[in-house]
C-alpha cells in the first residue's frame, strides 16, 4: 500500500504538519526541498507557502509546485537533487 499525504497544516517558517494515510504525523521543514524556480516564490511569499494543500496525496501549491509524498514519508531525495547528484557518463 502506498502511503500518501492526507492533510497538511502550515506551522511557522517553512515547516508543515503532515498527516499521512497510514496515520503517521510529522512536522517537516520543507526548506531543503524548496529548490529551483517553481519553489522560489514559496520561499519568498509566506501567504503563497501557507496556501499549501493536498492533491492526489502530494503537497501542492497554487503556482503548480508540488512535493512527492514518498520523499517526505521516507526521507528521500527530491527528484531535482537526484538529477544533480548523478555522475557524468564517461
Amino acid at each position: 500500500m502506498l502511503v500518501r499525504a492526507q492533510s497538511v497544516q502550515p506551522l511557522t517558517g517553512l515547516v508543515v504538519h503532515v498527516t499521512f494515510t497510514d496515520g503517521t504525523t510529522r512536522d517537516v521543514d520543507l526548506g531543503p526541498y524548496l529548490q529551483g524556480p517553481v519553489f522560489e516564490p514559496l520561499r519568498k511569499q509566506a501567504d503563497l507557502f501557507r496556501a499549501v494543500r493536498v492533491e492526489y496525496g502530494a503537497l501542492t501549491w497554487p503556482n503548480g509546485a508540488d512535493i512527492d509524498p514518498d520523499v517526505l514519508y521516507h526521507g528521500g531525495t527530491p527528484a531535482w537533487a537526484r538529477q544533480h547528484d548523478q555522475p557524468e557518463a564517461a
